[in-house]
């Protein structure tokens, strides 16, 4: 038998929504000197805290975050493939700022260019990734503002695929974040991002360093990904992830005064909420409720209930305390009754306020009575 629903002791089960929900926090707890940033927990969406998270600002090659995950999304539909020779344009091979210092029509394999792309920040293998994936880089750039449109971020506009200065384009520190939170859903992408040092060996033979540009994934414990950015218009940006236990944060610094700056304050955002806030995961999909809802009319009196979603709370360590649930149900359903067959509601109630309904479903399955049974209800008097 399915454990009991220790959630109606406990409490529990939310999943917000960072587009909708206020931060947990309503003043920001750390004096951090960067002009824009926000903390977020990846699997809830959760916003901690968050300082002038809305302010549209350039952010260099952080915005090459929208070129991997497109360039991940085209390996995943089996559009491109890690094997693919692709061949490096001049366009490509003249970008400036970080490089892989790619040959201009020389050939590399597509996993190479995503690998200096994610670990160097190399923008000669950004745009190879992109003229091969949509033909040229406008087309890629077309691409690339659709999905951010899908994705809702709606003060984010993108002019080029490297972050490179360009008039027009912007983001802001939760747009980053939602973008950052869609890019931790492809596992592979961690594959490349926790290498610290690695080479990229070009046909001709020579052979360019490659060190990672996220100095957090060698000094900070847990820290496996995401992308830095510097220019001189968008100061020092860094959205940085780090996992430690079940929980996943997500850290974006923009417009730092200084490199080391950026690395710091992220940190200090991490460390922050790892010390202050728990994820709790009190009840899973099918979990069965200490209730039964009649059945009218069935082959049996009354089903069982149980949870119909897996959810996880995440709450300030101590705070468990404020947090309850309500489960609204019928008095008497009619048969059929399917298994998972929602029946009511689940209520999350925090501090007195309804925070999330999550469905109340069927445990099991209530036919209808065969011929005999049903005479004899009949003759005994139909329920």
């Amino acid at each position: 038998m399915k454990k009991k629903a220790v959630c109606l002791l406990l409490g529990c089960l939310i999943l917000f929504s960072s587009a909708l929900a206020a931060p947990l926090e309503a003043a920001p707890p750390l004096e951090l000197q960067s002009p824009s940033y926000l903390l977020m927990e990846e699997s809830t969406g959760e916003i901690i805290c968050e300082k002038n998270a809305d302010e549209r600002r350039p952010v260099a090659s952080v915005t090459k975050l929208m070129t991997l995950l497109l360039t991940f999304e085209a390996l995943e539909d089996g559009s491109v493939r890690l094997g693919d020779s692709v061949t490096c344009s001049k366009n490509a091979a003249g970008m400036g700022g970080s490089q892989a210092l790619l040959d201009a029509g020389s050939q590399y394999k597509l996993e190479d260019l995503l690998r200096s792309t994610i670990i160097a920040s190399a923008n000669d293998s950004a745009v190879a990734l992109a003229e091969h994936i949509a033909g040229t880089e406008e087309n890629f750039v077309d691409r690339m503002n659709a999905r951010a449109a899908q994705l809702g971020m709606n003060d984010t506009a993108y002019q080029n695929c490297t972050g490179l200065p360009a008039k027009g384009q912007f983001t802001t520190a939760r747009d980053v974040a939602t973008l950052s939170r869609e890019m931790a859903n492809h596992p592979d992408y961690f594959k490349y991002s926790t290498v610290w040092m690695d080479t990229l060996t070009h046909p001709g033979g020579r052979v360019t360093d490659l060190t990672n540009t996220n100095r957090l994934v060698r000094f900070y414990q847990g820290c496996d990904g995401f992308k830095t950015g510097s220019t001189n218009e968008a100061r020092y940006c860094i959205s940085a992830t780090a996992r430690q236990g079940d929980m996943r944060l997500i850290a974006v610094v923009l417009g730092a005064p200084a490199s080391l700056t950026r690395f710091n304050e992220a940190r200090k955002l991490l460390e922050y909420g790892f010390a202050s806030y728990q994820l709790l995961e009190v009840c899973s999909q099918g979990d069965l409720l200490e209730q039964n809802v009649s059945v009218s009319r069935g082959g049996a009196d009354a089903v069982g209930v149980a949870a119909g979603e897996t959810a996880k709370l995440l709450v300030k360590k101590g705070a468990e305390k404020g947090l309850s649930l309500q489960v609204a149900l019928p008095e008497t359903v009619k048969a059929p009754v399917r298994r998972n067959e929602v029946l009511g509601e689940i209520r999350v109630v925090k501090d007195g306020n309804i925070v999330r309904t999550l469905p109340a479903v069927a445990a099991g399955d209530v036919a209808m009575p065969g011929y005999l049974e049903a005479l004899i209800r009949i003759l005994n008097g139909w329920r």
